[in-house]
């Protein structure tokens, strides 16, 4: 295992073998919130991964997945921070959220599959991460909370339509809206959750789904993830990973 180069102010780190990639975001004093530099820097990884990663982990350090946004950016003086989009004219605001978007788009790849490895909360931006993964395996004590409509906010990070073609829109407009806490249990039994383990055997059971994801064969994997969406992908771009990731860039949309 080696460590990929990641911008230090990126909160978080990446450790790569020939075949797995797996994502810590490491600042667990401040429950792994992210911020825009952390969503660019998500994306500029996702991109440059070499072409032999099969299998993604994205996994946070400490008690939390992820809090979601650092709560710094709701300050009306953050360069760069939420607050600053409605001031911003009409097309600017939408592609830079267009741009984050990206950051949480870790299924659309044929060539990937991607595992969130989800303990204690997940929260607004941390649930849409944990959304944007192919498979989801959660320890006992994981919570979802989409809370950004109780903030004044709107989820469009691509969670939402992620969430409705899990769950159906009824049910993921009731967990949008109110903003209530998802437990592993529900999870697993409403479709958000493919395993639930006893937090100790967290590890162990992402590193069992990697070893299965791994056994099968390459492009046999690609085609029949492909297929989920309807489309076929060429072995060219199999190998390279250019396959090109779809946005959504409205609540529902």
């Amino acid at each position: 295992m080696v460590s990929f180069e990641v911008d230090p102010a990126a909160g978080f780190h990446v450790d790569l073998d020939e075949s797995r990639a797996t994502i810590t975001l490491d600042r667990p004093d401040r429950l792994n919130c992210q911020t825009p530099a952390m969503w660019d820097e998500l994306t500029r990884v996702r991109h440059a991964l070499p072409g032999t990663v099969r299998v993604v982990v994205l996994r946070g350090e400490g008690r939390a997945f992820s809090a979601g946004l650092d709560r710094t950016f709701f300050g009306p003086d953050a360069p760069g921070g939420i607050l600053e989009l409605p001031s911003l004219p009409h097309a600017e605001a939408t592609g830079r959220i267009a741009r984050w978007q990206r950051a949480f788009d870790w299924s659309s790849r044929p060539d990937l599959v991607s595992i969130a490895a989800v303990q204690g909360h997940a929260i607004g931006g941390g649930f849409q991460l944990a959304l944007g993964a192919d498979l989801r395996i959660l320890a006992a004590d994981a919570q979802f909370t989409m809370a950004e409509p109780t903030l004044g906010l709107v989820p469009d990070l691509g969670g939402t339509k992620r969430l409705v073609d899990l769950v159906g829109y009824s049910l993921a407009a009731e967990i949008c809206l109110t903003g209530r806490r998802v437990p592993a249990d529900e999870a697993l039994r409403i479709g958000l959750a493919s395993r639930v383990v006893a937090n100790a055997e967290l590890d162990d059971a992402v590193e069992q789904t990697v070893e299965a994801l791994l056994a099968v064969d390459r492009n046999a994997a690609a085609e029949t993830k492909a297929r989920r969406g309807g489309k076929k992908t060429s072995a060219r771009r199999r190998r390279s990973g250019g396959v090109s990731s779809s946005e959504q860039p409205s609540l529902f949309e």
